[in-house]
């Protein structure tokens, strides 16, 4: 299986959403049609551009889409840059899936349980994987709860599918915030972890989180606060990863790799870790 995932597979680009002006999601599928290959919702996959370079990236689609994958991809360095100069038609390169993904089947974890999900930006990405199989598998969860925020109105992925279909989804509740005041929003304005904190979600859910370190770390200390346990807590580390295969040592932390390891921990998981993560 291991050596499977080191061979790349060309994906030909069907489709591309831009999201916000710095944020475009990329629908590909192989030479035959196909989709790439099967996932789990949180691993990853590595993206490439031949004569380029290749980058780890969340694939946002849900396992339950048999007909395609999807990776929402934030314009920030080289590999981006080019990434969001293609056009529909072209190739690139995709190996993987790696990581060990949500326990969206774990009965101890998630299966059963009301979800809290908490995104900050381009943090929603890899949650997006998660909700829409949470969504297409609705009877073996309870009620989800998920506050997103950005800078921005124009900064919100995911926007249209958010208001068109995740909202519309029986007992699943949205909270949207942006930071700062904004003509047009008469939404919620204000920081993620205090908006959190002032729902006081119930105690019972298990959260599920990813967003920039400052968001997560203030998160996790409200939760603390309402009496969550870090045991309830869970978040995806795929920035740290490089090579995806635990030999490049980029993303060791302690005993860990996160490649091999993670991406996606627990709170108490990281706990044990060196505070460097």
């Amino acid at each position: 299986m291991l050596n499977e995932t080191l061979i790349p597979k060309v994906g030909v680009i069907t489709d591309i959403r831009i999201d916000t002006p710095d944020v475009k999601t990329f629908r590909v599928v192989g030479t035959d049609g196909k989709k790439l290959f099967e996932h789990i919702p949180g691993q990853c996959a590595m993206v490439s551009v031949p004569g380029v370079g290749e980058g780890m990236f969340s694939i946002t689609s849900s396992p339950t889409n048999t007909e395609f994958m999807e990776f929402s991809i934030k314009r920030c360095g080289c590999l981006t840059t080019v990434l969001h100069a293609l056009e529909e038609g072209q190739q690139i390169t995709v190996r993987g899936p790696y990581g060990n993904g949500f326990p969206v089947e774990d009965p101890e974890k998630l299966k059963g349980k009301d979800l809290l999900f908490v995104a900050g930006g381009i943090g929603l990405a890899p949650l997006r994987s998660v909700i829409n199989y949470v969504r297409d598998k609705r009877e073996n969860y309870g009620k989800v709860q998920i506050v997103y925020g950005s800078r921005s109105k124009d900064d919100l992925v995911d926007y249209k599918e958010i208001l068109d279909e995740w909202m519309a989804t029986p007992d699943f509740d949205v909270y949207l915030t942006i930071d700062r005041e904004q003509e047009g929003w008469d939404g919620h304005v204000g920081f993620v972890p205090n908006y959190v904190k002032e729902l006081t979600p119930d105690l019972g859910k298990t959260v599920l989180m990813c967003g920039p370190p400052v968001m997560i770390k203030f998160t996790l200390a409200g939760l603390k606060e309402l009496g969550f346990k870090e045991t309830q807590v869970f978040t995806t580390m795929e920035l740290r990863m490089k090579c995806a295969i635990g030999k490049c040592g980029r993303c060791n932390i302690g005993n860990k790799y996160v490649c091999k390891d993670g991406p996606v921990f627990s709170f108490d998981q990281l706990s044990e870790l060196p505070s460097e993560y």
